[in-house]
């Protein structure tokens, strides 16, 4: 678990670094994760793509993410002030956020979906 989670947070300091030189607008944590992604589809399409390891790191985080809302759930406490002053464009975004968000996966599933019926079609 050690082994993995150092390289989690390799791929994280990576992409900070990215983030900092290159005065990108995108989070180091995310670009990280990103050439994370792209590793492991670089390393195939076998039975396990993801290593064993790091896998059972991953579920171990995901099991334990409620913790990471902690600091979130201060912030708000903090600019709470702030936030009810700005309610209207925090609503905003959230809302247009949401919908695109929602928007964007079913146009994807459709595509998909229609990818593998046509797939299946051929096969």
């Amino acid at each position: 678990m050690i082994a993995a989670l150092t390289w989690l947070l390799l791929y994280q300091l990576v992409g900070e670094i990215l983030a900092h030189v290159l005065s990108l607008p995108i989070p180091g944590p995310v670009i990280g994760m990103a050439l994370l992604f792209i590793t492991l589809v670089i390393r195939g399409h076998d039975e396990r793509p993801v290593p064993k390891a790091l896998q059972e790191t991953a579920n171990t985080l995901l099991q334990h993410l409620s913790l990471l809302f902690v600091p979130a759930g201060t912030g708000v406490m903090i600019y709470l002030q702030l936030i009810a002053d700005e309610w209207l464009p925090i609503s905003v975004a959230i809302v247009v956020s949401t919908v695109g968000a929602m928007a964007v996966t079913a146009l994807i599933l459709k595509a998909l979906t229609r990818r593998q019926s046509a797939e299946a079609d051929h096969a």
